[in-house]
């Protein structure tokens, strides 16, 4: 069984401030280790359940967050940005996955909540529903019949896990607080919860059979704090203007969905004004 770790980092451990995640800060320097931590905790749990071999997908910011000189040698590290499939790449050579550092989506509460875009995306929903990138990467993994085996970051994502990842255990390593703020397990404690679930997660699925895939169009819905976000966005082929601040499409698959996705924010971001959003 061979295990992707899509890693991210606002749901590590003692994460709670924009600058723990920020590359280049003197807080994001000390964070990595925690997320290494947390990786590497992953890693030892998934082999004791059974599993034969883990890829870590980096899927924070720049994508060079994890100490690959602290890593467990028995994983390898997927790292650097521009990968076709972003947070989910080697889901297509995976027999199951793990959400790792995952965290709440935009406009709902949660440590460091957001999609994508730190500011400025005020809402996502998914065939109707309120989504997050969690919700979006685990229907690329169902695509490919993957599971999603464990969800790590504080207490409310692994509440939300329970909605688009049903099957999935979880290790919540913080409780929320408030959106910078949190009750958080120390390191020691954090990597032993992870390493168990982990571990029982596995083994769970290796005497369980591997889910068929689930393929179809999806609709994607994205609220934007301006209008001008929105109407930037508009231009991209195959999304329209629904709102003065939103934009639909429908794709046929959740992986041309989620690549559509990256495309509106990465437009988005670049229509923001420093002054006035």
């Amino acid at each position: 069984m061979r295990v992707l770790i899509s890693a991210d980092m606002e749901g590590a451990t003692g994460a709670t401030w924009p600058g723990d995640v920020l590359p280049g800060t003197p807080g994001w320097s000390r964070m990595r280790r925690m997320l290494t931590s947390d990786v590497n905790a992953c890693v030892a749990g998934l082999l004791a359940g059974g599993a034969a071999e883990v890829v870590v997908n980096e899927a924070h910011d720049t994508q060079r967050n994890v100490l690959i000189e602290d890593l467990d040698p028995r994983a390898r590290l997927l790292t650097g940005r521009h990968k076709p499939l972003g947070m989910m790449q080697g889901i297509e050579d995976a027999d199951a996955v793990v959400f790792l550092g995952y965290h709440t989506g935009a406009g709902v509460h949660g440590v460091l909540a957001h999609t994508y875009l730190g500011a400025g995306l005020t809402g996502f929903r998914i065939d109707g529903e309120p989504a997050d990138e969690g919700r979006m990467n685990a229907l690329t993994a169902a695509e490919h019949g993957v599971p999603v085996l464990l969800v790590t970051g504080d207490d409310l994502t692994c509440a939300a896990a329970a909605r688009w990842a049903p099957g999935a255990r979880t290790a919540a390593v913080k409780e929320c607080v408030s959106r910078y703020a949190a009750l958080c397990l120390p390191p020691e404690r954090s990597a032993e919860l992870i390493r168990d679930e982990a571990r029982a997660a596995a083994a769970a699925a290796l005497n369980g059979e591997r889910p068929a895939p689930v393929t179809g169009p999806h609709r994607f819905e994205i609220d934007f704090h301006a209008t001008h976000q929105a109407e930037a966005v508009a231009a991209v082929p195959t999304v329209e203007l629904t709102g003065p601040c939103t934009v639909a499409y429908t794709a046929p698959s959740a992986t041309r969905a989620a690549r559509t996705f990256k495309v509106c924010t990465v437009v988005a971001s670049a229509a923001a004004e420093q002054g006035y959003g």
